[in-house]
């Protein structure tokens, strides 16, 4: 029987350390090089996961080119359709596979960051993310006319 990871990870991050989070994100330099390095969509809207087919994108996702997370592969990012830049990220723990990562979302409306906190938070038992956001979510409302 294969050994779960789920006792092995954290069940949450305490308020705590969303907040210093928060504060310590240079969120200016991430933007910069979301600018710089530009992005990659691999999953556009509404396109299948390509391992569980069942699993739909509700926004483009994909990554930023030229990065490196811990687990190897390019920092995810998601892209909306609004133009405020890098206005979040979602730190999240992969149950099935025993990682913790951070997703930008850059260019996401209100609309389009809940969107992405409930796909990512759909069954917390395999996936569960803590979002994080670098502006009050009263101001991303008022962007979206």
């Amino acid at each position: 029987m294969a050994k779960s990871f789920t006792g092995m990870l954290p069940t949450a991050y305490s308020p705590a350390f969303l907040k210093l989070f928060a504060r310590s994100l240079h969120w200016e330099a991430w933007e910069q090089l979301i600018r710089q390095n530009g992005w990659t969509i691999d999953r556009p809207y509404r396109s299948r996961h390509p391992l569980f087919p069942e699993i739909i994108y509700p926004i483009d996702y994909g990554y930023i080119n030229g990065t490196r997370s811990s687990d190897g592969e390019p920092v995810d990012l998601f892209v909306g359709r609004g133009h405020r830049g890098l206005v979040g990220a979602i730190l999240t723990i992969d149950r099935r596979r025993g990682k913790r990562e951070v997703k930008f979302l850059y260019n996401c409306t209100a609309e389009e960051v809940y969107l992405v906190n409930g796909f990512i938070n759909f069954d917390r038992r395999l996936l569960e993310g803590f979002l994080v956001l670098r502006y009050p979510m009263s101001s991303l409302w008022s962007d979206s006319g």
